[in-house]
């Protein structure tokens, strides 16, 4: 990933490989105007100074609101900010797995939870995309896990969301078996199209709810935050206080500012409505540069589209065909647990400008045919 980052840094190249927010539409003025705001007067050095473990109370109660809201019934209290949803992975796995611990995951899943899992010492077990109840049950009563960790909604990296009531199910089944669920939900306000889907928080209190401002807000400000039950957060404060003590002082009474004053909503609509061409964008142009027999995903929201090539092409002998074509993307291969299927790639569409999306997919699609 790191050769991959410097190769695309160069201009010419049009990268779908980063999961990143479109820098073109950060709320700038907003934020500068928060950070202005709490760096003046008397409370600039109290903002500059150390903090709670727990973080700010005055952001917390504001994200618990905006939770809320969005259908998931949350107190101030229930919540733990952290320097970005990851590390809230990181300290769940702290305080939760010992080494030869089992984590149950969707394959394929987000690579840098494995990376996470495998540095805890964790033995990662994957079950079929869409989680097949039937097979998780049979998973959970042969493996005894102690974790199952999903990203229910927009799924990096497959885009791929899941339905109500296998929702419900998943937790019924995590209830029986003793299992803790870690709902990962960086996406879930990134929605273009359809209805929204209660959180599986909201059908068991024990769900761990791992959320961010990285792709609503600014990545940059590496602001997140945990829910969970109390004896388990009373663990993570504790992991975390040996981790960093607590997440930047200043950014929290940042993000407590932006959220009081701003148009967070507002702000996220444009993002829909943005993106939302992308993905179009995208969706519409893949048949032209695809090889016949590919499939695709057509995500309801999120920032990625998934495709299979056919053929038995290794996506990972592809890439630097394709970065001679001055276009990047994501080989699937480190998505997967188990065996990877290795004519998988990913493509990110929020990143890109719709005209620029056409351009890379032309590109892509060069690399394709001289193959």
């Amino acid at each position: 990933m790191r050769d991959l980052l410097a190769l695309i840094e160069r201009p010419e190249v049009i990268s779908f490989a980063g999961g990143l927010p479109a820098p073109e539409l950060f709320d700038v003025d907003g934020w500068r105007a928060a950070f202005d705001t709490v760096l003046s007067g008397s409370a600039a050095r109290r903002h500059l100074q150390y903090a709670p473990t727990e973080g700010n109370p005055g952001l917390r109660g504001l994200v618990a609101e905006r939770l809320s809201r969005r259908g998931l019934a949350t107190g101030a209290e229930d919540l733990l900010v952290t320097t970005g949803s990851q590390q809230g992975l990181t300290l769940v796995a702290a305080a939760l797995l010992d080494p030869g611990a089992v984590v149950v995951v969707e394959e394929p899943t987000y690579l840098a939870a494995l990376q996470c899992f495998g540095m805890a010492g964790a033995r990662v077990v994957p079950v079929g995309a869409g989680v097949d109840p039937e097979e998780l049950a049979a998973v959970f009563a042969r493996e005894r896990p102690v974790l199952l960790y999903l990203v229910p909604t927009f799924a990096n990296p497959t885009g791929r969301t899941l339905g109500a009531q296998r929702r419900a199910t998943i937790v019924e089944l995590a209830r029986r078996y003793g299992v803790v669920v870690v709902e990962d939900d960086p996406y879930g306000e990134l929605r273009y199209r359809g209805e929204g889907l209660s959180a599986l928080a909201s059908y068991d209190e024990a769900v761990v709810y791992l959320g961010s401002l990285s792709k609503v807000g600014a990545p940059g400000l590496r602001l997140g935050w945990v829910r969970a039950p109390r004896e388990l957060r009373a663990a993570l404060v504790v992991a975390k206080q040996a981790a960093d003590l607590h997440t930047s002082t200043v950014d929290q009474a940042a993000a407590a500012e932006y959220l009081a004053s701003a148009d967070l909503d507002g702000h996220v609509r444009m993002l829909c409505g943005a993106y939302r061409e992308r993905r179009d964008t995208m969706v519409a142009m893949l048949p032209q540069v695809v090889p016949d027999g590919a499939t695709w995903s057509d995500p309801d929201g999120g920032m990625f589209v998934w495709v299979r090539l056919p053929g038995g092409v290794d996506t990972a002998e592809l890439l630097p065909v394709a970065l001679e074509h001055d276009v990047a993307f994501v080989p699937g291969a480190p998505f997967f647990a188990g065996a990877p299927d290795r004519a998988t790639l990913r493509l990110s569409f929020t990143s890109t400008a719709p005209d620029q999306i056409v351009a890379g997919l032309r590109r892509l699609g060069a690399a394709l045919a001289s193959r």
